[in-house]
């Protein structure tokens, strides 16, 4: 438990902000993040230089960590900003005189890169000073390259010491580059999923009957629409009405009416097909598509909900009462188009409720 607090307490510290407005409170965590890096890193090295028995190598890493020791307790004194500049300015000094010092092969020219990826997350905006800086880091690596193919190094060391430092150097540099992307891919991966379900959640109410949960009158055109071009199965269409549901409004109350059109279409999604396309047509109103169902199959299914559906009794506080619902259905002749099996399905509808209601016309 007091090892968690510790931990804790040394998150806490990284993170605290010292950052103006406009600043991402998440670059002084890099920042930090960063030179505790250079700082371990520094470290090792010197523990390599000294396990070598280079005492001039131990000497230099030991004023590197002091650096950035130095560095990052300023980090909490200055903005953020200020502390990423600092330690840029820093890095740079510290790869030119470890170049100089060592030559090419040890790889802290490779920190460049750590450079070059920071600076992207650095201010919100300011490409012009982005592009300018990429291409003085870029002038910077390859005037180092010559200037190491031309100069040998002041102080020589053993391949097996270049060797180990490279790997070091890998590490460090991969872990450093693996930081910032986590950091700051953070916010937009979270930001991203948050506009995916937002986006997701958008179509779902553009798409669903509020009271009902069935689906609306425009998503069902774009079912139909869809279904129509290309046919694999014989479909079937039925629009369907609830009898006299005026009278339950004005009988019971337009709030019992709702309870019968909810519970009208939680009956249809438990009694229908499982890939029954169910849609509130309008007020008392549905439209039934059965993608694989033919005329007379679909009749069948209709009547097991049409007595299902009559079966059910409400109660309206003052008496119980159920309700009864007209079908017109018609089957797909692979040739009419959206508006023609609509109205041919309306038709039957209205006949049903002509000769008596209660009953599938088809």
């Amino acid at each position: 438990m007091k090892e968690t607090n510790v931990l804790h307490n040394l998150y806490q510290k990284i993170c605290k902000d010292t950052g103006e407005r406009n600043e991402s409170p998440k670059l002084i965590v890099v920042v930090r993040l960063l030179i505790l890096t250079m700082i371990v890193y520094s470290l090792v090295n010197s523990g390599l230089f000294l396990f070598f028995s280079n005492i001039s190598g131990m000497g230099i890493c030991l004023l590197s960590t002091a650096l950035f020791v130095a560095i990052f307790i300023l980090s909490y004194r200055r903005g953020t900003f200020v502390s990423f500049c600092i330690l840029n300015v820093s890095v740079l000094v510290w790869i030119l005189f470890n170049n100089v010092m060592f030559g090419w092969n040890i790889g802290v020219q490779h920190f460049i890169i750590v450079l070059l990826v920071s600076c992207f997350f650095a201010k919100y905006r300011h490409e012009a000073a982005k592009v300018v800086y990429v291409f003085a880091l870029c002038a910077l690596r390859l005037s180092l390259f010559f200037y190491c193919r031309a100069n040998a190094p002041e102080v020589v060391l053993a391949d097996e010491l270049n060797n180990t430092l490279q790997l070091v150097n890998t590490v460090a540099i991969f872990w450093s580059l693996s930081m910032i992307a986590y950091i700051f891919s953070t916010d937009t991966q979270a930001l991203e999923g948050k506009l995916i379900e937002y986006n997701e959640q958008l179509q779902r109410q553009a798409s669903i009957d509020p009271l009902t949960g069935l689906y609306n009158r425009r998503r069902t055109m774009e079912y139909l629409d869809k279904l129509l071009k290309a046919p694999e199965y014989q479909i079937s269409f039925c629009i369907c009405d609830i009898d006299f549901f005026k009278r339950v409004n004005d009988t019971y109350g337009h709030d019992i009416g709702d309870v019968v059109l909810k519970k009208i279409a939680e009956t249809f999604r438990k009694e229908l097909p499982p890939d029954t396309f169910v849609s509130r047509w309008g007020g008392e109103e549905f439209l039934l598509i059965f993608p694989k169902l033919n005329g007379d199959e679909a009749n069948m299914a209709l009547e097991t909900l049409r007595r299902k559906i009559k079966a059910i009794v409400f109660d309206g506080g003052s008496a119980a009462f159920s309700v009864s619902l007209t079908f017109g259905l018609v089957e797909y002749d692979f040739s009419s188009d959206m508006d023609t099996l609509i109205k041919q399905a309306d038709e039957k509808l209205y006949l049903g409720k002509e000769s008596g209601r209660d009953r599938i016309i088809f």
